[in-house]
Parts: structure tokens; C-alpha cells; sequence
């Protein structure tokens, strides 16, 4: 196997829906915005992806991503525990807060055991606390030397797609409707690819209040499917 077709089937393989790190439950407070009536169909629930990803949690994430990624590429681990520390405190729910570093502990589990690397292993060392997962990611593929530009992009598909999944069940949606959601959303998620390749850490921010309200909501739900 060549480097680059390995890179794709480990790139597969951590962002497939079976890998497990349980991002089928999580709803990012979609739960929240369908019960409030803010998503009901395809429309409302691309515009509310579009700005999560243009300008919430999801763009931060992969702010966070780039530079763990570049951090563990140079072996800059001075600024990799800077990345690791920032991305955990950065929820702004008791949900969000669960939602990260359970995902990330979850891959750091999986892929330690299955796919080790040098990179992962100092991040556990570096960092003991709660890890977020888009930095977990992000280290990973830098140590098994996959470039950042499809590892990125792969990330933000995976965690789209996810999303969409829990619009499809909540709303609920037809599976091509929640097709032509995801081929909608290519363009955002390519700019935001673009955009965090160039933020600094030190301007990382989001203003989705709408989105993070939902997320704080969610928690009192009188009935829950997902556990944000």
C-alpha cells in the first residue's frame, strides 16, 4: 500500500461512522433548535449548519485542529498543550463540555490501541486532562504524516455528515434529503476549511449565540434522543 492510499484508509477509517467514539449520539443542540421550531426542514437545517460551520463551534474546531496538527508536526509541544488546554475550555455548555473530550478520549482509546503513533503518546504525556476532540484528530494525523489540507477536510465532512444525521432522525428527513443538505454545504465547508488554515489561535472565536443557547437548553429537555 502506498503512503497516500494508506493515509486515505486511515483517514476512512477514523472518521467512519463506526469508529467508536459515539458521535452518533451527540446533536451539537440540534434537539433543542427542532423542538423550538428554529429547524424543520432542509432550509432551516442548512442554514443552521452553514453558520455553525462558518462561525461556531464547528469553525473553531477546526482552528483547533490546524494547529494541533502543525504543533505536532514541528514537535512543538509547548504550543500543542497551549492548543490542548485552549480547545478544552472552549464549550460554552455543561453539554459541549461532555460532548468534546468524550469523543476525544474515545479516539485517543480506539486509535492508541489500533493505529499507535509517537504523536499520540505525547499528547497523553503532554496533556493528561480532558483532550477535545478535533485536537485528538488533528495529532493523529499528523503523526501517521497525513498532510493537513485532506485531514481537515476529511474531519469537517465527518462531522457535517454526523450532524445531518441527528437533522434526518429529529426533523425528521428523508435520506436524500439529507444528501442534498450535505452537497448544499460543500462550499461552506471549504471556506472554513481555508479560514482556519490561515486564524491565529489567539483569534479564535464564534458568535452563534442562537446555536450555543440551544446547547444550554437542551440539558432541561423534557424528552432527549441525543445527549447534547
Amino acid at each position: 500500500m502506498t503512503t497516500e492510499s494508506g493515509a486515505l484508509y486511515r483517514l476512512m477509517s477514523w472518521l467512519s461512522p463506526a469508529y467508536p467514539v459515539g458521535a452518533f449520539s451527540y446533536s451539537g443542540g440540534i434537539e433543542w433548535a427542532v423542538e423550538a421550531g428554529d429547524v424543520k426542514d432542509p432550509a432551516t437545517l442548512t442554514d443552521w449548519l452553514g453558520t455553525m460551520i462558518a462561525h461556531g463551534t464547528v469553525f473553531c474546531d477546526a482552528v483547533f485542529f490546524v494547529h494541533a496538527h502543525t504543533a505536532s508536526h514541528d514537535s512543538n509541544y509547548e504550543v500543542l498543550r497551549a492548543v490542548a488546554e485552549l480547545a478544552g475550555a472552549f464549550a460554552s455548555s455543561k453539554e459541549r463540555h461532555l460532548e468534546t473530550p468524550a469523543q476525544g478520549r474515545a479516539f485517543m482509546d480506539a486509535t492508541l490501541a489500533a493505529w499507535p503513533c509517537d504523536s499520540l503518546m505525547r499528547l497523553n504525556t503532554i496533556w493528561p486532562n480532558a483532550i477535545a476532540y478535533p485536537v485528538a484528530v488533528g495529532v493523529a494525523a499528523a503523526g501517521h504524516a497525513i498532510p493537513l489540507a485532506p485531514a481537515l477536510g476529511a474531519y469537517l465532512h465527518a462531522v457535517v455528515a454526523n450532524l445531518i444525521s441527528a437533522g434526518i432522525r429529529l426533523i425528521p428527513l428523508g435520506q436524500t434529503a439529507g444528501q442534498r443538505v450535505l452537497a448544499a454545504l460543500e462550499p461552506v465547508v471549504a471556506a472554513a476549511a481555508q479560514a482556519a488554515i490561515t486564524t491565529p489561535l489567539d483569534e479564535v472565536g464564534s458568535a452563534t449565540f442562537r446555536a450555543d443557547i440551544a446547547s444550554m437548553r437542551h440539558e432541561t429537555q423534557y424528552t432527549r434522543l441525543f445527549r447534547s
